[in-house]
């Protein structure tokens, strides 16, 4: 079992402001967006042909060269960059699909060997022979698949599709999709666009390539070398009409443009709403977090939350794993558009963090959810038929890396820090031992997922989830219960110095003896000794 960890703070910041085009810098962004967007695809398609080589032999410069004289430098670099993360990115989706691969050809080679409607070695084989044959089939294709990412693995030729892969796709069944030829197109061509510029530091305000004035909000772009003929502005920029004003962590943003530190800067388009918007992201200096042992030893309390489908149940516990008060239930509806979803977890962790602030909490506990595994093999152990397939798609949609890194960022903004504890039998244990001991202190329904969140804290004190019977009642005055074992002591160790108690003749009774019926005693007295006299 993993021991938990203190989840680190964020490596960056992103803000982002919406841009009010004219029809004019609508059509400008669009004619350089186009531009860098094509040649960053040529640059792509040359990096993903190199192949996995060292950093030094990428070819990085001579392809910024080339890619210079239809730009400008530092559009070049931007794009080389974009190009190397890319490639980078698919790789490890390559190494991360192999994996999925594996483990479900494992499982599925397991089961065949089986006879159906057997088990043996903890392994049960297909209920039929007719699911048996569909899996052997299903391995095949597996197969086929593992082969393939093998193949492209040692190639080094990842298969990127700028723009996407799901809507590229779309594009043969717009019907279904709602979609019409010039909307499925305006989409694709945003999707496309290239406008990315890297942060400078000592450029004036922190960009050279796209600039923001903090004094009037203006910002200036520089056009590639074949577009300069566009430029409203000296040396080749062009000056949007409208004005940019940064609302969300305005006073970061200006610590860093009037020291000229480096921000990046993205300009994205939304088709869909038809909007316009410039994002500024930056890094910060990294955050020495305490650990969940130092924040054990201070005597602090936690707000430990335990993640589940359509609601969050969390519980507070003190610095010695006993729970506070009532526990909580916050519902998160998380249906709808990918905006929407996500609007409604922000909504659902800043309830936490108020909770969390309102019961004088230094941080919260999460378990470290992860359900790739679940994901890749499960069709195999996530049960069959109607029901199975509902508890899957359950699975599938818990938002568990969402919620990871949308509460570190809200968490560390608010003074929060976040525990990451090993989910292994949370569920069950904080079920068995602690959904009792909360109902008796809570008016309200008390459910296993809040004994799950007190299982959560408590590991992420370094305290056990398991109860002992009969340690703690609701009323110990009036309440009958057995005495527990708590009090028994320990076998002592081997190898100690001392000797062991032993049972000898029954002690004489003088000086260090109680009673002469006490059968316990150091060291055996002996009834013979030399120069003594047998009474």
């Amino acid at each position: 079992m993993a021991d938990p960890f203190t989840v680190s703070a964020p490596a960056g910041a992103r803000i982002r402001d919406r841009l009010r085009l004219s029809i004019r810098d609508a059509e400008v962004l669009r004619i350089v967006g186009k531009h860098l967007g094509g040649h960053a695809r040529t640059d792509l398609a040359e990096r993903v042909r190199i192949g996995r080589v060292a950093v030094k032999e990428n070819r990085r410069a001579e392809r910024k060269r080339a890619m210079t004289k239809v730009s400008s430098s530092r559009w070049a670099g931007a794009v080389t960059r974009a190009s190397e993360d890319q490639y980078q990115l698919s790789l490890r989706c390559l190494f991360a699909e192999r994996t999925s691969l594996r483990r479900a050809i494992t499982k599925i080679g397991k089961r065949l060997v089986v006879p159906c409607g057997q088990r043996v070695g903890g392994v049960r084989g297909y209920p039929s022979r007719a699911e048996r044959t569909q899996k052997q089939c299903r391995l095949q294709v597996l197969t086929a698949r593992l082969a393939e990412v093998e193949r492209r693995i040692a190639a080094g030729h990842p298969a990127v599709v700028v723009g996407g892969r799901r809507l590229a796709k779309v594009r043969h069944h717009r019907a279904d999709a709602g979609l019409t030829e010039a909307e499925w197109r305006e989409r694709w061509d945003a999707a496309r666009m290239f406008l990315t510029a890297d942060g400078e530091s000592g450029a004036p305000y922190g960009n050279y390539t796209i600039t923001v004035d903090p004094a009037d909000g203006t910002a200036t772009i520089v056009l590639p070398e074949p577009l300069r003929h566009l430029a409203n502005a000296p040396r080749g920029r062009y000056q949007l009409a409208c004005t940019v004003t940064f609302n969300h962590r305005r006073e970061e943003w200006l610590d860093r443009v009037d020291a000229n530190s480096s921000v990046r800067y993205d300009i994205t388009y939304d088709p869909e709403r038809g909007r316009w918007y410039l994002d500024a992201s930056w890094s910060t200096p990294k955050t020495v977090l305490p650990t969940p042992i130092e924040l054990a030893a201070s005597a602090i309390r936690l707000l430990a939350v335990d993640l589940n489908a359509d609601h969050l149940a969390a519980c507070v516990v003190d610095a010695h794993g006993n729970p506070v008060g009532e526990p909580i239930t916050v519902p998160t509806d998380l249906t709808g558009s990918t905006s929407q979803r996500d609007g409604r977890l922000r909504a659902a962790i800043t309830e936490l963090i108020n909770l969390a602030k309102t019961n004088d909490c230094a941080g919260l506990a999460i378990e470290n959810l992860g359900f790739d595994e679940a994901r890749a093999t499960g069709r195999e152990t996530m049960g069959r038929g109607k029901r199975g397939k509902t508890f899957r798609r359950t699975v599938a949609g818990m938002p568990t890396a969402r919620f990871r890194e949308r509460l570190r960022g809200m968490a560390h903004h608010a003074g929060l820090v976040v525990i990451a504890v090993d989910p292994a039998h949370t569920s069950r244990w904080g079920a068995q031992y602690w959904k009792q001991p909360l109902q008796q202190q809570s008016k309200t329904t008390i459910t296993g997922h809040h004994g799950a969140s007190v299982a959560i804290g408590r590991r992420a004190l370094g305290h056990g989830i398991r109860r002992r019977p009969g340690v703690t009642a609701h009323d110990q005055r009036i309440v009958a219960r057995r005495a527990t074992g708590q009090t028994v002591p320990r076998p002592r160790a081997r190898g100690n110095t001392s000797p062991p108690r032993t049972t000898g003749i029954p002690h004489q009774g003088r000086k260090t003896c109680r009673d002469r019926s006490d059968q316990l005693a150091l060291f055996p007295v002996s009834q013979h000794r030399p120069g003594r006299q047998p009474a």
